[in-house]
């Protein structure tokens, strides 16, 4: 499972999809895929539309939040586009029913087309106000049997506080579920780290903007920082 954030899309723009950035995202998911990899997706949806956001301005948070899950079906259908045009079949498999545009959300079918070698983006969260697109990722990670969930960040692990902003942010080689839910490390949120933590799912933060790093954290190298049930090491 690859989960990247809305943001990650937009480049050094400040808002909506850039497409060298995607394309060039879809290039390290191509590359992963072309080992025999098989790679599902969640997308946020914050380039677009943040529900959170949104219910902070006065939005009724529902209505926010829905929102929200309709901009990362934008991003992950931009995202389809630039992994087909690589060559690689991809199918959007969306939470909120639009068959028009993308297939609903069906355990069974998404497995059979990851067993075929597709590349399966799930995209409108858990289809559920409240819920971040983290939580899905850990969700359709977990149902979906996959081996971790890989996030890729701005950064390449993490820190104790924000690397771009402390000179001395303290990066971790491995950290407990246990202890980024105690000090808030921002690896994803509460409940998507409690349930990663309830059934053992590792999570893996890299940078994305590395080039060929995802393909070199699944080697085993670079630099990246692994959330399971053990002890931490800085």
């Amino acid at each position: 499972m690859l989960k990247i954030s809305g943001e990650a899309l937009m480049g050094d723009q400040g808002y909506g999809l850039n497409p060298p950035t995607v394309a060039r995202i879809a290039q390290e998911v191509k590359s992963v895929h072309d080992l025999g990899v098989e790679i599902c997706m969640v997308i946020g949806g914050g380039n677009i539309f943040r529900g959170l956001a949104g219910s902070a301005q006065g939005m009724e948070r529902t209505t926010a939040d829905y929102m929200g899950m309709l901009a990362t079906v934008m991003n992950a259908l931009a995202m389809q586009s630039a992994l087909e045009g690589l060559g690689v079949f991809t199918r959007v498999i969306s939470a909120i029913p639009m068959d028009q545009v993308c297939e609903p959300y069906i355990r069974r079918r998404a497995v059979r087309h990851l067993e075929k070698k597709r590349v399966v983006i799930f995209a409108a969260g858990t289809g559920n106000p409240y819920f971040t697109t983290d939580t899905a990722a850990t969700l359709r990670a977990n149902e979906m049997a996959c081996e971790a969930i890989f996030k890729g960040t701005k950064v390449d692990g993490v820190y104790d506080k924000d690397p771009k902003k402390f000179d001395d942010a303290k990066r971790y080689d491995t950290v407990s579920y246990d202890e980024a839910l105690a000090k808030r490390l921002g690896v994803m949120d509460a409940s998507a780290i409690a349930l990663a933590r309830d059934n053992n799912m590792p999570i893996i933060v890299f940078s994305l903007d590395e080039p060929g790093g995802f393909r070199t954290i699944l080697a085993g190298e670079g630099t990246y920082t692994l959330v399971h049930g053990g002890k931490s090491a800085a």
